[in-house]
């Protein structure tokens, strides 16, 4: 079966904007049976053709407005409003979908993207929403803070002059890829606060759709490496120090995996860093194996917003907005092949789909 089927009674809309909405498991595992009954749902494993649903960093921090790190949009609403239409995607194409992947932003304390990484010339520490340059660390007029090369340093080396030897070097090798400077985020998404948790709306719709369906339900998590930024689920921003030491790598399984599916959807947040970022990633696989795969790939453009920070001085504008990056960046993807769509129009509307 792969006609669109209603939304659930017990789906409540406001909750995808209340922070302390948590979806009660077992009570889904009961409505989820009855459900797949009713209306006659087959295991994932009986599918013809295999849709996966790459879901990026739904996490409350990310998702509510009461999150250290809200991707509002230009709108103040943007990622609310996503996690209700994303929500309501899956249960409407719930027979449809095969597999639901949801990456997990997991942060640490310190983290060379965090303030508490870094002290000033006077060696005050830095506040968050600002650049780093490679250029404001050779002058000294940033560094980070030495306390921290007792465990950074290789080897547990205590080393000031290596730690921001690498800062430096990241900061470079950032510039020259020309993706991104290295911006300094208030903390977020730290490991084991409510804020690292999947917003409630979308973890109930991915639960009801395992239980439903008897699919696997995965998780990856990214970002958890202090020296290099993972805005991309597929990889480390930069892999290597300058001293030819590992500082992340890629996750070739989840790659292998994604490119596997007959269709490939992709909702999340943020779409200006880590859906951007993630869907690059996927791009460059797919121009150095195949570039026809990338017709397989659908960008659900409605379910996902840009950063864009509030200046608290200026009523309507903003700090730093990342719009246009987003829209750039879906432009690109359209022209290398990767179709995309709205997740309030049916699947058998969207160009190519493989219904």
């Amino acid at each position: 079966m792969t006609g669109e089927l209603p939304v659930p009674g017990f789906y409540a809309p406001e909750h995808a904007a209340q922070w302390g909405y948590r979806p009660d498991a077992e009570a889904l595992f009961g409505l989820a049976g009855a459900w797949r009954r009713e209306h006659r749902i087959r295991p994932a494993a009986a599918d013809r053709r295999r849709l996966h649903l790459l879901l990026v960093d739904l996490q409350k921090d990310f998702c509510l407005p009461e999150g250290s790190l809200y991707v509002g949009g230009r709108s103040g609403r943007g990622a609310v409003e996503d996690s209700d239409r994303i929500a309501r995607f899956l249960y409407r194409n719930l027979a449809a979908v095969t597999e639901v992947t949801a990456t997990l932003d997991t942060h640490f304390p310190f983290q060379i993207f965090f303030p508490a990484f870094w002290v000033d010339a006077s060696g005050q520490p830095l506040t968050a929403h600002r650049e780093i340059t490679a250029a404001q660390v050779r002058e000294g007029a940033v560094r980070p803070n030495s306390d921290l090369a007792a465990w950074l340093a290789p080897g547990g080396r205590r080393d000031p002059e290596w730690l921001t030897r690498q800062a430096e070097a990241y900061c470079a090798e950032l510039e020259r890829g020309g993706r991104y400077r290295l911006y300094l985020w208030p903390p977020h998404c730290l490991l084991g606060s409510d804020g690292h948790a999947l917003a409630g709306v979308v973890e109930e719709a991915r639960l009801f759709h395992a239980f439903a369906r008897a699919a696997r339900s995965a998780v990856e998590v990214k970002g958890g490496e202090p020296l290099t930024e993972s805005y991309s689920a597929l990889s480390p921003e930069v892999l290597l120090a300058h001293d030819g030491s590992v500082l992340g790598r890629r996750n070739e399984r989840l790659i292998e995996t994604l490119l596997a599916a007959d269709a490939l959807i992709v909702a999340g947040q943020a779409a200006s860093h880590c859906v951007k970022s993630t869907v690059e990633d996927l791009l460059s696989e797919i121009a150095a194996r195949d570039p026809a795969l990338a017709g397989k790939v659908y960008l659900l453009e409605d379910c996902m917003s840009a950063v864009a920070v509030p200046d608290p001085g200026s009523p309507g504008g903003f700090l730093f907005d990342f719009t246009p990056d987003a829209q750039a960046a879906l432009a690109r993807f359209a022209a290398a092949g990767m179709h995309v769509v709205r997740s309030t129009d049916p699947l058998a509307a969207w160009p190519g789909f493989p219904l």
